[in-house]
C-alpha cells in the first residue's frame, strides 16, 4: 500500500505532466487511427501517380512516335509516287511530243512539294530533313529545266536521265525513315523497361516502407489499449499502489486518468476496509478473552465439580471460544500484511517442535472429531520467524481438521530436499474443487466444498499462510493427487535468504 501523501503526489504529477503532452499528440483514437491510415497510404498514392505519370508519359510519346512514322511512310509512298508519276509524264511527253501532257507532271510536282513541305515540318530528325531538302533540290532542278523547255519537247531526252538520282534519293529517304522509326521503337522499349525498372524498385521500396509505418502505427495504436487492459488486470488483482498511465491520443490519456482515479478510491476504500477490520478485531479481542477464561475455569472445575451436562456445556463454550479467538486473529493476521506491519523476526527454530506445539492446541478439536494423526516430521532446524511459521502450520492444520470427516486420518509429514524443507498435510476429506484451483489462496473466498454441519471460516487462514511463506522465500501450493481430501504443502528455505540470522 502507499501512502496518502505519495498518491496525491502522483496524481498532482500526472495532471501536471500530462498537459503539455496532451497537446502534442491525436487529439481522439479516430484522429489516429485516421492519422496512420492516410500515412500508411501516402507512399503507395505517390506511387501510383508516379506510375500513372509515367505511362501516361510513354503512351504520349508512343502517340505521337506511331503518328510520326505513319505520315512519314505515308509520305514517303506519296513522293515516291509522285516521282514517277512526274517521269512517266516527261517521258510520255518526250515520245509523243505533246507538251500538254506535261499538265500531268506540273499537278505532281505541286503535289510533290507540298508533301515534301509537310514532311519537312513533321520530322525532328536532322538526317531526314537534309534528305528532304536534297530531295527538293533536285527536282527543283528537273522543274526549272522542264519550265524553261515548255515549249519544245525534243529536249527532254536530257531532263529524263535526271530522274534517276531523284528516286534514287526518295529510296534513301523512304530507307531511313523505315530505319528511324524502328530507332524510335526501340527507344519506346527502352522507356518502357525504365519505367517497368522504376516502378518495380518503387514498389520494392515503398511497400516495405509502408509495412514499417503500419507497425509503427499499430504499436502506436495497441499500446494505449495494452496500457489500459494492464491496469484493469492490476486493479482486479488488487495491485492498487501502481499508478496507472496511459499514453496515446487524449481522450485515452483522459480514460487513463479516469482509471487512475478508480485506483486511487479503490486503494482508499482498502485502506478504510483494514482499518475497519483492526478496530472490529480489537474491540472482540478483549471481551473474548474474558469469555475465553471463563470458558476455560469452568470446564476445568476451578469453581466446583460439574455435572456432566454442565461439563459438556463448557466444553463447547470453550471450543466455540477457540475457533472465535482464531478467526478475530485471521483478521488481525490479515490486517497486518496488509499495512505492511507484519516483520519477520528469524531465529533458529526445531519444524518438528512447532508442529507439536500446534497439535497440542489443536487437541480439543482433534479428539473431539475422533481424527487420527500419522506424524512423520524429523527434527529439522530452520531460519524463521517461529511465530509466524507456527501461525502457517495452525491454518493449514486447522484447515485439514475442519473438512476431515468424523473418526478422518490427517497425515502431517515432512522431509528436506537440498536447501528447502517441504512441509506436507493430507486430510481425508472432499478436498479442493478443480475450479477453485489457486482462488483458495485468496482473501475472504469460501471454496465450493464446504460441509453443511460446519461453522464457515472467514477464508484468510490460506492467504495468510501463502503470505507469511512467501515473506520467508518460500512458497505455498497445493498438490493434485489421486486420493481424496487436499493436500497443502509449505515450502521454506533452510537458511536465511537474505542473511540476516
Amino acid at each position: 500500500m502507499i501512502a496518502h501523501g505519495e498518491a496525491a503526489r502522483q496524481e498532482g504529477g500526472t495532471g501536471a505532466a500530462s498537459w503539455p503532452r496532451l497537446r502534442r499528440k491525436p487529439k481522439s483514437f479516430l484522429e489516429l487511427i485516421l492519422l496512420g491510415f492516410a500515412l500508411v497510404g501516402l507512399p503507395l498514392i505517390i506511387a501510383l501517380i508516379n506510375t500513372a505519370f509515367s505511362i501516361d508519359q510513354l503512351a504520349d510519346q508512343s502517340r505521337r512516335a506511331v503518328y510520326q512514322a505513319a505520315q512519314i511512310a505515308h509520305g514517303s509512298r506519296v513522293l515516291t509516287d509522285e516521282i514517277a508519276t512526274m517521269e512517266r509524264a516527261v517521258r510520255q511527253t518526250h515520245i509523243l511530243g505533246d507538251t500538254s501532257l506535261l499538265e500531268n507532271y506540273f499537278r505532281a510536282h505541286q503535289k510533290f512539294e507540298s508533301t515534301a513541305a509537310s514532311l519537312l515540318e513533321l520530322t525532328p530528325h536532322t538526317e531526314q530533313k537534309q534528305l528532304l531538302e536534297q530531295l527538293l533540290s533536285l527536282e527543283a532542278s528537273i522543274f526549272r529545266k522542264i519550265s524553261a523547255m515548255e515549249q519544245s519537247s525534243g529536249e527532254l531526252s536530257d531532263v529524263v536521265s535526271n530522274f534517276v538520282p531523284l528516286r534514287d534519293s526518295a529510296r534513301i529517304f523512304s530507307a531511313v525513315g523505315y530505319a528511324l522509326i524502328e530507332r524510335e521503337v526501340g527507344e519506346m522499349q527502352d522507356m518502357a523497361g525504365y519505367a517497368r525498372f522504376t516502378v518495380g524498385w518503387q514498389l520494392l521500396a515503398l511497400i516495405p516502407f509502408a509495412i514499417l509505418l503500419a507497425f509503427i502505427f499499430s504499436v502506436r495504436i495497441a499500446r494505449p489499449i495494452h496500457q489500459i487492459d494492464d491496469a484493469i488486470r492490476n486493479m482486479g488483482q488488487g495491485e492498487l499502489y501502481k499508478a496507472i498511465r496511459v499514453d496515446g491520443p487524449q481522450d485515452l490519456i483522459y480514460l487513463g486518468q479516469r482509471l487512475d482515479w478508480m485506483r486511487r478510491r479503490l486503494l482508499k476504500l482498502e485502506e478504510q476496509k483494514t482499518r475497519f477490520l483492526q478496530h472490529v478485531s480489537h474491540e472482540l479481542k478483549t471481551p473474548l478473552t474474558a469469555i475465553r477464561e471463563g470458558a476455560d475455569l469452568l470446564a476445568e472445575g476451578v469453581t466446583g465439580e460439574l455435572t456432566a451436562e454442565q461439563q459438556r456445556i463448557a466444553n463447547i463454550l470453550r471450543s466455540n471460544s477457540v475457533q472465535l479467538q482464531r478467526r478475530i486473529e485471521d483478521l488481525l493476521n490479515y490486517s497486518a500484511l496488509q499495512t505492511e506491519k507484519s516483520a519477520l523476526v528469524k531465529q533458529q527454530a526445531d519444524l518438528r517442535k512447532i508442529v507439536d506445539a500446534v497439535l497440542q492446541d489443536q487437541n480439543l478439536m482433534i479428539m473431539s472429531k475422533g481424527l487420527r494423526i500419522e506424524l512423520s516430521v524429523p527434527e529439522l532446524i530452520i531460519d524463521c520467524d517461529e511465530q509466524k511459521i507456527k501461525i502457517i502450520v495452525d491454518n493449514l492444520l486447522s484447515n485439514a481438521v475442519k473438512f476431515s470427516p468424523q473418526d478422518g486420518c490427517i497425515s502431517i509429514g515432512a522431509s528436506q530436499a537440498g536447501e528447502t524443507v517441504h512441509l506436507d498435510i493430507v486430510d481425508a476429506g472432499a478436498g479442493v474443487d478443480d475450479a477453485d484451483g489457486e482462488k483458495v489462496f485468496e482473501p475472504f473466498y469460501q471454496g465450493r466444498r464446504v460441509l453443511d454441519n460446519h461453522i464457515r471460516g472467514t477464508g484468510l487462514g490460506l492467504s495468510i499462510a501463502r503470505e507469511y511463506a512467501f515473506a520467508h522465500g518460500g512458497n505455498m501450493e497445493l498438490i493434485r493427487h489421486a486420493g481424496n481430501g487436499a493436500h497443502f504443502r509449505l515450502t521454506l528455505p533452510i537458511r536465511d535468504p537474505e542473511g540476516s540470522s
